[in-house]
């Protein structure tokens, strides 16, 4: 009889549960694109806010915690926390951010990542050089080779990805931090793209070079939180996914020099329902390739040249937070750039990071308390 009463009180409170919308994690489920049936599996959970993720040459992953915390995931295990890692400013959208490895990383160890630091005036986003250590255990050679300058209060909008040019050098994206003039001002290094050599020097082919008109570093400006970027590694073009305010998410491709008009221009609204800027155009500034209207708080951007999904070949692929989708885009023959499809919408949380792996395989980061690191791959038959 207590044998009997404790099976059910089992099943009550598993009822009891799934009444409370409390679900159970599936290791792997299958779903249908709209061009091939793909596998999504759960390759490890756990993790506090996971912002990026790397693959290194045999196939384990390094994830960045936006708490300040950097694991390495083996075979679904995850480390303690490496050493080695510098002090970051973990507040609000603050904390560990990017990471990318070096290209010459099998015989050099070297990688890269972004953070948010504090100092006198605030915080700010900066970016480190470091050597992942033979045991894998920490990083070593830390040095800090950027930061922007100049720190402000508020904790929200610091960007930032990294994307690594074929020389080796640095592209990053720079977010606004929540103080929009500051995008115009060619002065300040908020709300750009800024381009530096692997140990932060200003490399020969940046537009003002001379520091005379604006920042040596800065590559392009009137940006304002672009959280995703990358080069298409066919036609070496650099694009980046960009949130807007209310409305207005957009994807651009940065060109030395170039003004993408945030926030005299923006298909965007005020969230108070009030216009942003003069319009949706100026002369002198740049018109995004693509937007979104209403937003989906864009995360990461991939171009697809995998050999898994060639019916993906070209395209884009957006993580996105706030409908928490995988959104795929490709051009028309004129080169207008559509949405074609919404993946895994509400399926796994707010997706941050988009990673295709040497396998082409996907790699996706949820940002979440429990965050989750998601492997997408061809479904079998």
């Amino acid at each position: 009889m207590h044998a009997a009463r404790t099976g059910v009180s089992i099943v009550l409170a598993a009822s009891a549960l799934l009444s409370a919308g409390v679900a159970f994690a599936d290791p792997s489920q299958t779903f249908k694109t709209q061009k091939v049936t793909v596998k999504v599996e759960t390759v490890a959970t756990g993790l506090e806010h996971p912002w990026a993720v790397a693959v290194l040459p045999d196939g384990a992953y390094l994830v960045t915690e936006r708490p300040g915390r950097l694991r390495l995931v083996r075979d679904g295990k995850i480390s303690p926390a490496l050493a080695g890692l510098p002090k970051v400013y973990a507040r609000g959208q603050g904390g560990l951010l990017d990471i990318e490895l070096d290209p010459k990383f099998g015989s050099n160890r070297t990688l890269y990542f972004t953070a948010s630091v504090a100092g006198d005036g605030g915080s700010g986003t900066a970016v480190f050089r470091a050597k992942l250590s033979s045991d894998e255990k920490q990083l070593t050679d830390v040095t800090r080779i950027f930061a922007m300058n100049k720190l402000s209060s508020g904790n929200i909008q610091y960007g930032s990805r990294i994307a690594i040019a074929r020389d080796g050098s640095l592209f990053v994206s720079l977010g606004d931090r929540g103080e929009q003039d500051r995008a115009q001002d060619f002065q300040d290094d908020a709300g750009s793209i800024i381009h530096i050599g692997a140990d932060g020097s200003i490399p020969a082919d940046n537009p003002f070079k001379d520091g005379k008109r604006a920042l040596p570093e800065i590559w392009s400006k009137g940006h304002r939180n672009p959280q995703g970027i990358t080069f298409d590694r066919e036609t070496n073009r650099l694009y980046t996914s960009e949130h807007g305010a209310k409305g207005g998410d957009e994807i651009n491709t940065p060109e030395a020099g170039k003004n993408y008009g945030w926030p005299v221009i923006s298909y965007g609204t005020n969230y108070d329902g009030t216009k942003i800027g003069i319009g949706t155009a100026k002369k002198g500034m740049e018109q995004p390739l693509f937007y979104w209207d209403p937003s989906i708080a864009p995360g990461g951007i991939a171009v697809y040249r995998g050999k898994m999904f060639p019916e993906w070949d070209g395209n884009f692929l957006v993580s996105a937070l706030k409908f928490q989708l995988l959104s795929r885009l490709d051009r028309d023959g004129s080169g207008k750039i559509t949405e074609r499809e919404r993946m895994f919408e509400d399926k796994f949380g707010r997706m941050r990071d988009i990673v295709v792996a040497p396998d082409g395989a996907l790699l996706i980061t949820t940002d979440e308390n429990n965050g989750a690191l998601l492997r997408v791959s061809r479904a079998a038959g």
